[in-house]
């Protein structure tokens, strides 16, 4: 089963993502600021991370940043999702290694397309 990171400070964006992509037999995991997502990826080592920026403690640029400069967990895909939504925030969050863009509000079906693109899951 592979193994989803959620890291966003928002209570009910964990909890709704995490409803819909369990659903899909996805194993997931969560963490409500920067400090514990890091240290939960460093820990599971996940199949995909979908990861808020604005966040207490380490933003989600900064995650992004750690792991994929870091060849044990350079390959992991990462999701950022943001209420951020200029041109100029894509360009750090690509810059930064995030392998998506989503930015809220977002459609739950649309994130699990995505999630799935990358698991190798059809819908």
């Amino acid at each position: 089963m592979k193994k989803i990171l959620i890291v966003d400070d928002e209570q009910d964006i964990v909890e709704s993502l995490k409803f819909v992509l369990e659903s899909y037999d996805y194993t997931c995991y969560c963490a409500y600021n920067g400090e514990d997502g890091l240290k939960l990826a460093r820990d599971i080592v996940p199949d995909l991370i979908i990861l808020d920026v604005m966040m207490p403690r380490i933003n989600g640029y900064k995650i992004s940043r750690l792991l994929k400069f870091d060849k044990k967990y350079k390959d992991i895909p990462i999701l950022m999702v943001t209420a951020r939504s200029q041109e100029e925030d894509k360009l750090i969050g690509e810059e930064t290694g995030a392998d998506e863009y989503i930015t809220k509000p977002f459609d739950l079906d649309d994130v699990v397309k995505t999630v799935n693109k990358y698991l190798g899951k059809e819908d």
